[in-house]
């Protein structure tokens, strides 16, 4: 089937977030999604422009459009839920929440004329595909220190980039502390291309695992298959993490990484506190 319009993942974004106990990732919407609507890894992965699949795109469009609505809420950190309104809400109607969001707009632009300081959402994932097509840009050894960086910054500890060609796919290796009590050794890869990582990747690499360390981490500006997340997690197996494209943006964002983020001050006067005098 073809990817649906961003208006018609309406109810699919709410009946994915509610399967997931109220709130999700961006890829933890993405894949409940595709199930839901039974894509195909060909569809799940199809490209619209650059490095980002056309689901991910019309996805970003419809979560912005369903927090306008007042449905949807976002997180610094990534994660999506649902509102008060959102929890009690069954279906909506993609004609009344395109039109709600168009007055939105509307009153936006009026705003705008009026000199009026108006919060307006920028369209969604703009800044994340210029950031996509800076990692790029960057050469593999580069993008394997960029990885260091972020896992350092991320609380990991003797990070280092062996860099070695023939050792199992394996780029570097790291330890992270829990709470101070519990060391975890790492082994990580970096993945920088516009593809999607196969399954037989995370196995080969998994099996380069085996005896070197206690956890795997494979980062890359891609995507992963759904096959490959099930075979990240599957049973019996040592777990592998997967950071893909989006994810990783957005975590070099929280750790105010490659971005110049500019806060607005916004000032109110609060009457009530002159009524003490």
């Amino acid at each position: 089937m073809a990817i649906p319009t961003y208006d018609n993942l309406f109810n699919p974004v709410i009946e994915a977030l509610k399967k997931l106990g109220g709130s999700g990732s961006v890829s933890e919407i993405e894949e409940k999604v595709a199930v839901l609507l039974k894509l195909t890894d060909e569809e799940v992965n199809e490209i619209h422009r650059g490095n980002r699949s056309k689901l991910s795109y019309r996805l970003a469009w419809s979560r912005n459009y369903l927090k306008r609505y007042g449905i949807l809420e976002n997180s610094s950190r990534g994660v999506w839920a649902l509102t008060p309104l959102g929890t009690k809400t069954g279906k909506v109607d993609k004609d009344e929440v395109n039109k709600a969001v168009k007055l939105l707009d509307q009153a936006l632009v009026k705003g705008k004329k009026d000199g009026k300081k108006v919060i307006d959402d920028e369209e969604p994932g703009l800044w994340q595909e210029e950031m996509l097509e800076q990692l790029l840009k960057l050469s593999p050894a580069a993008f394997e220190r960029l990885c260091q960086r972020i896992l350092r910054e991320s609380g990991f500890v003797q990070v280092e980039v062996t860099g070695r060609s023939g050792d199992g796919g394996i780029d570097g290796r790291g330890i992270i502390k829990i709470a101070g009590l519990l060391s975890f050794y790492i082994i990580f890869q970096c993945k920088r291309y516009t593809g999607s990582v196969s399954a037989q990747q995370i196995r080969d690499f998994r099996g380069a695992m085996v005896g070197r360390a206690d956890k795997g981490l494979v980062i890359t500006t891609g995507t992963f298959t759904r096959d490959a997340r099930q075979e990240a997690t599957r049973d019996g197996a040592p777990h592998i993490d997967l950071i893909e494209g989006e994810e990783l943006v957005e975590k070099m964002k929280e750790l105010q990484l490659g971005l110049k983020i500019k806060m607005e001050e916004s000032v109110e006067v609060d009457k009530d506190w002159f009524k003490a005098f």
